[in-house]
This record gives C-alpha cells, sequence and structure tokens, in this order.
C-alpha cells in the first residue's frame, strides 16, 4: 500500500496536469466539453443506443458531434476520469486501512475499488480494440453506471461501423449495457 505522503504528491501532481491542460486549451471555452459533461447542448447529436440503433430499414443511424478546436481533447478527458477514479480509490483505501471501519464497510470498499479497476481495464481493452480494428485518430471510452459513451475521432462514422462497435461494447461489457457512439470529426481538415 503506498504511504499517504505519496498518494497526496500523486494526486496533486495529477491535479496539476488536468488545471496545466486545462489552461492550455482555452479554460474558458467549455462548449467543446458539454457533450461529455451533461449531454445538454445543441452539439451533441448521438449515433446511436442498443434501444435506438436502428431506423425503420433496420439499419445503424450514424450523426456527428461538433468538431473540436483541441486535438487533445480525448486526451484531457482520460486524464480527468483517470483523477476523478483515482480519488475515489483513495478514499475507499482509507476505508479499507481505518480502524473504525466495519468488516461489511471494508468489503464494500473492496469491492467498489475491484469494479472501478476492472471498469477501466475494459475501457482501454475496449479503445485498443477499436483503435486496431479500424483506422481511426482517436477513440475514448467511458462507462456512467450501466451506459457504454463511445466516442471516435474521424470524419465520417458509417452504419456499419457504429453496428461494429457496439458488437465489440457487448463484447468487452456484456449485453446488458447501453451502447452510445458518437463521433468527432477531425480538425485536420480544417
Amino acid at each position: 500500500m503506498l504511504k499517504k505522503q505519496t498518494v497526496w504528491l500523486l494526486t496533486m501532481l495529477s491535479l496539476m496536469i488536468v488545471l496545466s491542460v486545462y489552461y492550455i486549451l482555452g479554460g474558458s471555452n467549455n462548449d467543446n466539453l458539454a457533450f461529455i459533461d451533461n449531454g445538454q447542448t445543441n452539439e451533441d447529436k448521438s449515433v446511436a443506443t442498443d434501444s435506438e440503433a436502428t431506423d425503420s430499414n433496420g439499419e445503424a443511424e450514424v450523426t456527428g458531434i461538433g468538431s473540436s478546436s483541441e486535438d487533445e481533447l480525448f486526451t484531457s478527458i482520460r486524464m480527468e476520469v483517470s483523477e476523478d477514479r483515482s480519488m475515489k480509490i483513495e478514499r475507499l483505501e482509507d476505508v479499507l486501512a481505518a480502524s473504525s471501519s466495519s468488516v461489511s464497510e471494508k468489503n464494500q470498499a473492496k469491492e467498489e475499488i475491484d469494479l472501478l479497476q476492472s471498469t477501466t481495464s475494459k475501457e482501454k481493452i475496449l479503445e485498443d480494440t477499436i483503435l486496431s480494428n479500424a483506422e481511426y485518430e482517436d477513440v475514448l471510452v467511458r462507462v456512467d453506471n450501466d451506459k457504454v459513451h463511445v466516442h471516435v475521432q474521424v470524419d465520417e462514422l458509417s452504419a456499419t461501423e457504429a453496428d461494429n462497435i457496439m458488437q465489440m461494447t457487448r463484447d468487452e461489457f456484456g449485453d446488458e449495457v447501453t451502447t452510445e457512439v458518437n463521433f468527432q470529426p477531425s480538425t485536420d481538415q480544417e
């Protein structure tokens, strides 16, 4: 187990990196993150979910999301998610280490840590699988409860590609999760 000073130092370094990326990428222009944070903007257009994946012809519908002026959008989001999970794991490890915690609290904390680590691992495996099966610039996979968000950086995403991504997601996470596939046009052509 890491010492608290080491964990604190790593947490502060991670926070500094996230804040630096935020500052470099424009800080006050949050329009590019809105499609991931709250889904309330007009720029957010989902490709498909398992329940809404097909149109009347049985084919997947594909739409894009607003293009980003930053090439590092996926990287900064990965860092934020990683930082958030690291903080959750640190809190759970404190529960495990506390002598005042009951056995059931320690068991629950251990299960949550295992779930967070498993989710992170599955997200990375799915990202690597999608990248290896097609030529996308970048892929971001995020799990939010029972919903898997897959963001692909590519100029256009066909219905067949979206279906393939949804199948890969079901293969990795199981059939009980809902999948949302989005694509973000690359900024190379602007």
